[in-house]
């Protein structure tokens, strides 16, 4: 876990093979299948006994070298890309859970997620207990002798709730269970989870990893053990593979990915500054703020805030939903990590699926909105909250 490089050099150089032809940039080998020379040579690379690429759901050039180069920027032996983020967490959980076990996962979770472990996991006969990872005495009192996975996103989508790696890793590792971790928020830019002893990172990469907003992807950074597990049984055999070209994208957008994480953090930060000053916004949720109880996390274990903001307003829902509308360059819409700045409501979108009890206990109200904020000037994107602001004053 040892980096050689500044991670702005790695971003860009880290995983690059040799190119034919002398080639830049890496080349999409756009192509199901590969052909062998000989029935003995197709036959060892079936085997394992010969290296070399049979069949693109197997593995392929482009995605190769994405998977390696993220390996190297989360600090893991290895690193497998899925069709999408969902793809990610859905194939760590089923490869390493049986009917049977138990898992620990944190309330508040993207609602994907939380459909996952609470809907389709318990259908396998999988126990599933949410918890407030805050909270390290409920964490502790929710092991069990059949639980085997710990599940968390730090930052929280979509309150932003900032939870302590090395306390769940120690945990983890006392009671023998597998600590999993989604770092889409954050990037391995903001949040390496593998310095603090996490075994597996997860991540959307159609969020930042891309930046674009033309790619659905997602990957998964582990030791060489718990990929060659991940690879073999749920990518293999369910299928949730990454198209070369989509490879391609995500790469490209690597390249620019210190960049953008520096924009969006000064923007996010300027920005919950200036919502916290606002008397029609209650509360802002941005672990940059010192009033956030996840500040103290940074520099440790984050370096800086990110550039997600979820904050509440002194309104009613039809006011909440007639301030979004206003907006301009806020464009509506649930990703996050693009150059456009977006902004959703989660009960209604990204959490829609949990129930009303779980929203309550997870904090996710009528009044609540989430914001990405994009890579515009902080002037723009405020005047344009502002113009919203008094729109529902009056």
């Amino acid at each position: 876990m040892k980096q050689k490089q500044h991670f702005d050099t790695q971003a860009i150089h880290s995983g690059n093979a040799t190119q034919p032809y002398g080639c830049l940039t890496t080349p999409i080998y756009q192509t199901s299948t590969f052909t062998f020379d000989s029935v003995e040579q197709g036959a060892n690379r079936f085997s394992g006994e010969e290296a070399g690429y049979i069949y693109s759901r197997l593995g392929n050039p482009t995605t190769r070298e994405l998977e390696l180069k993220m390996a190297d920027l989360e600090l893991c032996d290895d690193a497998i890309a899925t069709a999408s983020g969902m793809g990610a967490v859905s194939a760590t959980l089923l490869a390493n859970l049986s009917c049977g076990d138990h898992l620990i996962a944190s309330q508040a979770v993207y609602g994907c997620t939380y459909s996952l472990l609470t809907e389709q996991l318990v259908r396998f006969g999988i126990e599933v207990t949410l918890v407030d990872m805050a909270d390290k005495q409920q964490v502790l009192s929710a092991v069990r002798e059949n639980t085997k996975v710990i599940f968390l996103e730090t930052p929280v989508n979509p309150h932003l709730a900032v939870y302590d790696l090395t306390f769940i890793a120690q945990l983890a590792k006392e009671h023998q269970l597998l600590s999993v971790v989604d770092n889409t928020f954050m990037t391995p830019y903001l949040q390496q989870p593998a310095k603090f002893g996490i075994d597996v990172i997860v991540h959307s990469a159609t969020k930042y990893l891309n930046g674009h907003g033309d790619v659905i992807a997602g990957i998964i950074c582990s030791s060489s053990e718990q990929i060659e597990l991940i690879a073999s049984t749920m990518i293999k055999d369910i299928g949730a593979v990454l198209g070369p070209f989509d490879a391609w994208l995500i790469l490209r957008g690597l390249k620019t990915l210190s960049v953008r994480m520096e924009r969006h953090c000064t923007n996010g930060l300027a920005i919950a500054q200036w919502l916290e000053k606002q008397p029609a916004v209650n509360k802002v949720y941005y672990p940059g703020l010192d009033s956030h109880p996840g500040n103290h996390f940074i520099p440790e274990q984050m370096t800086q805030g990110g550039g997600v903001i979820a904050f509440t307003l002194n309104a009613e829902l039809e006011q909440v939903k007639g301030f979004v509308n206003a907006l301009s360059l806020f464009k509506i819409a649930v990703s996050l990590g693009d150059a456009e700045s977006l902004i959703q409501h989660p009960a209604s979108m990204t959490h829609a699926t949990y129930s009303d009890e779980d929203k309550k206990t997870a904090g996710i109200t009528d009044s609540l909105l989430r914001i990405s904020v994009g890579l515009e000037h902080s002037d723009d994107l405020i005047n344009d909250l502002d113009h919203a602001l008094v729109g529902l004053s009056n």
